[in-house]
Formats: C-alpha cells, structure tokens, sequence
C-alpha cells in the first residue's frame, strides 16, 4: 500500500529526555559549533538518525550565544540594580498590583516542594525572588537575586530570558542551560502582557532543583501568567470607566462627531459616530501636532485630556471612506517595518493618505516581514507553510491578511497576496540577526535570521554590508541581495521555487 505524508519525520520521544542525555547534548552541540568555526572537520551531521537534538528554541539560543562569544563556564560580568532603582521598576512595571494573588498560586500550592518565585521585568531584571531560604542561598551562589538582569547576554540560556524572548511559557531544564554552573537548576517561565497595549511587561518564573522537576509546574506558571493579566485588565477597566465619567459632560458640548480615548486608544465614548473598540495609537503617541491620519477615521483633530484623548473626525469616516488607504492613495507611499525592538515591532506608513504608525501584533509582523522580502508575492499556502510549516493552515493567514487590510487598504494587493509594487518598503533591523522577531519559531523567519548571520541576505533598505576585500583589493563575492526572488528563495517556503511562487 502506498504510503502517504511525510516519510523523514523522525518518531516523536513519549518521554523527555534526562539530565544526562541533555548534558551530552550540551557537549557535543558547543563542540560541533567549536569545530566548525575552527573548520575542523569530521564532526557530526547534527541530522544524523539517533542523536538528540537540542529543542529549537534552545539550540537558536545557543547557537546566538555562541555567535557573541559567551564562555559557557564563566558567563559574562552580572549587572545588577540598586535599591532605589529597584523600587522605581517595581511601581513602573504595573506588577507589583498582582504580587499578592501571585504568592497565592505559586509558593502555597507547591506544599513541600523547594520553589523560588521570581518576578522580573521586561528587560530581564529580577524584581522579587521569594522562596525557601536554603534554596535561596543556593541561588545566590550562581548570581539570581533580585537587582540581577537575567538575560542570555550575561547568563546564559534560562527561563526569564527564553520565555521573554519568545513571549509564549518555556521551561528550561538542567543541561538546556549554556552555563554549566546552571546545569542543577530546572526553571519554568511565562511572559506577561499588559492587556491594554499588548505591551510586554515581565515574566514569572519558578526555579527549583532539577531533581526536583515536576511536569505541572509550566502549566501552573502560565495560569499565574494569564492570572496576573487579569488583574492588570480590572486596573485598566477601572481607569476606563473613570475616563468616561469625565469625558460624558465633555462630549455632550462638542459639535459634531467625537470620541474620548485612552492613552492606549481603547474608547472611553463617543457621540455621533459608531464607536471603534480601539483606535490605533503610534507607540510614541500622537505627539504635538494638532491633526492626524487615524487609521479608521481619517484626517482627526486630536486634543489631549486627562489620561486620554478627545479625537474629532475632520470629515466623517462614512462620507468618502477616508479611514481606508485607497489604491490611488498607495501610489509613491513609503512603507517602514521598523524591527529593532524586540517587543515593539512598529509600522510607519507615508504618502497621499497622511503620515501614521502603530505597533503591530507578533503575527501581523511576520506577515508584514515575509510579505517584504518577497515583493513577488506569495500564495496562502505558501505563506502557511512559512509561518507554520504547515500549508494547509491557509484559514488562519487569510484572516490576519484580511485584518491587516482594514488598515492598509490599497497597500495590501492579493493573487498573489503582496505588498502593492509602487510602495516603497524599507525594513529596520536589529544589530544582531538573532534578535530579529526574536519570539518568532516560522520557519521562514529563523532562516531568515540564518541567512543574515551569515550575510548572504540582507533586508529591504538595509545598506549593503562591505564585503572583505583580498589582496587585489577585489571584493571576494557578490552583496547579498535585499528584496529579490533569491532572498525569498532563500528565507521563504522551501518546497516551491521563487518563479513558483511569483505565479501562484
């Protein structure tokens, strides 16, 4: 009988592997790194049948921490945080509002087992540690205290750092730490978003001995995570409702369409006009200028108020769709994907239509990266077996498409789904090709770190990096090319060539 699906799939391990097996991975995974930068072969095919591979996650860290040149027996020099500078964080990052509930569902329903309870903000820096004493003593000895910054650059592969990173729970079990003096510890994080802004605010994050690994431990600290989001929602809910209050005697003396927002664009009130969930706020805010291109609305006269603002229609939506980015509008725009924050992918649009930005949701990123380095354009398949490695999810890429329209408009052109060709689209980077989308695991957005890494793609607009020259100071190969069908058949969906893909 013929066999269907793919056959090179290795059977899934119903058991996880043990601390000894994760220390020979360890080994041999920084060996095999050592002896290719030293081009010291034979090493292992790291695809060989029967070795354990690190799981992506760890083994992307890895391999970054590798790229920066940190010693995985002494780590980096620790930065630590002082007292008042500590407190400062505290107040600032909103969690210390949620500590109480988080005590409750993490220390007392562990009973005996010997937990630390650690808190750090979105940089990385341990805000609260609480927990048994002894084990507390023990944690002190490899530098987790609170003041520390637990990020992979100082310390290695752990839970505050991947979990922030790839803004989703991970746990981080004894030898998937780089450092070995970390091997005895097992971690479990989750990350914490504000509701309100969908900004990243922290990470929790339970460390214990790794003997001591239990398999619960994960779930519970995503539910204290989702837990902790609840209660920064009924803080915002609370300050919503109190905006409203003042915004109600305001409204009623306005002439003309209008709505109160809050600093994060969800709507207070409104008066004659349908009132949007949420506008779309740039991450900066409005700034000093007196009218702007909202997406949604159109031209919009803003006025500050209160922690909030009144936003007045110059025209109604309703009467020329002047919120939407039409296909005369699109010609000659400029289109900026700025990527170098980590937690704050943010799209800036120039042209006819106005002058706007806004952060964009994890996805919308990817998609927005994807659909920027292959200009061609892409299929929804082609596009689901990008981000997913699964081409059969076309449902779910064509409805983030069709939110992304909304906005976009004439910007957006479909069969194939690309970005219009008279845009101009420029993508901002990080330094470090690693921290590109760092909480993406598409497919095509880790080879596209890849190939960044070892230059030989480049983003949009990025500025060509000079390449070494030999002694007939005659460049030793061509530049990497930016937005082409080679850079999308490099970075993009594997199983079609680029002319495929342009055609489909």
């Amino acid at each position: 009988m013929r066999q269907t699906g793919r056959q090179s799939r290795r059977p899934e391990r119903r058991t996880a592997p043990t601390a000894a097996e994760l220390a020979r991975v360890h080994d041999r995974t920084l060996a095999e790194a050592a002896a290719r930068e030293l081009a010291q072969p034979p090493y292992p095919d790291p695809g060989a049948p029967g070795l354990l591979e690190p799981r992506p996650e760890i083994g992307d860290s890895w391999a970054r921490l590798r790229r920066l040149g940190l010693d995985p027996d002494a780590g980096a020099a620790a930065v630590h945080l002082g007292p008042a500078e500590i407190e400062q964080r505290r107040r600032t990052s909103g969690l210390d509002a949620v500590m109480p509930v988080l005590r409750d569902t993490l220390l007392q329903p562990v009973g005996q087992t010997p937990l630390i309870l650690a808190i750090a903000d979105a940089e990385g820096h341990v805000l609260w540690q609480e927990g048994e004493r002894a084990l507390r003593r023990s944690a002190d000895r490899i530098g987790f205290l609170t003041g520390a910054r637990w990020i992979e650059e100082s310390v290695g592969t752990n839970g505050i750092a991947v979990a922030l990173r790839a803004q989703r729970p991970m746990h981080v079990h004894s030898a998937e730490h780089y450092l070995r003096s970390h091997h005895s510890w097992t971690c479990v994080a989750a990350p914490v978003h504000d509701p309100g802004t969908g900004r990243l605010v922290g990470a929790i994050n339970l460390s214990g001995p790794a003997r001591n690994v239990r398999p619960y431990l994960l779930q519970l600290t995503a539910t204290a995570a989702r837990l902790a989001e609840t209660e920064l929602r009924a803080h915002r809910l609370e300050a919503l409702h109190q905006l409203r209050t003042l915004a109600a005697p305001m409204l009623a003396r306005v002439a003309g369409p209008a709505l109160v927002v809050d600093s994060a664009g969800w709507t207070a009130a409104a008066a004659g006009l349908p009132p949007p969930g949420r506008l779309r706020v740039p991450v900066d805010g409005w700034g000093a200028a007196s009218v702007h291109w909202v997406p949604g609305l159109g031209e919009c006269a803003l006025e500050p108020l209160a922690d909030g603002w009144l936003v007045r229609p110059v025209r109604p939506p309703e009467a020329d769709d002047s919120g939407t980015v039409t296909a005369e509008q699109a010609e000659g725009a400029r289109l900026r994907l700025d990527l170098r924050r980590q937690d704050r992918p943010e799209l800036t649009v120039r042209g006819t239509a106005g002058s706007w930005s806004h952060p964009l949701s994890p996805r919308h990123a990817e998609l927005l990266l994807l659909l920027a380095t292959g200009r061609e354009g892409s299929t929804a398949a082609q596009l689901a077996e990008a981000l997913f490695g699964d081409a059969g999810r076309t449902v779910t890429v064509r409805a983030e498409l069709s939110r992304l329209r909304r906005y976009l408009g004439g910007l957006l052109a479909h069969r194939p789904y690309r970005i219009t060709e008279s845009v101009l689209v420029t993508v901002d980077g990080p330094d470090d090709p690693y921290d590109l989308l760092p909480a993406s695991s598409a497919p095509a957005v880790r080879r596209l770190r890849a190939g960044l890494a070892a230059g030989t793609v480049r983003l949009p607009g990025a500025v060509p990096v000079p390449q070494p020259r030999g002694p007939a100071d005659a460049p030793t190969g061509p530049q990497p090319p930016a937005s082409s069908a080679a850079s999308w058949a490099s970075v993009g969906p594997q199983a079609r060539s680029a002319s495929a893909e342009t055609s489909a």
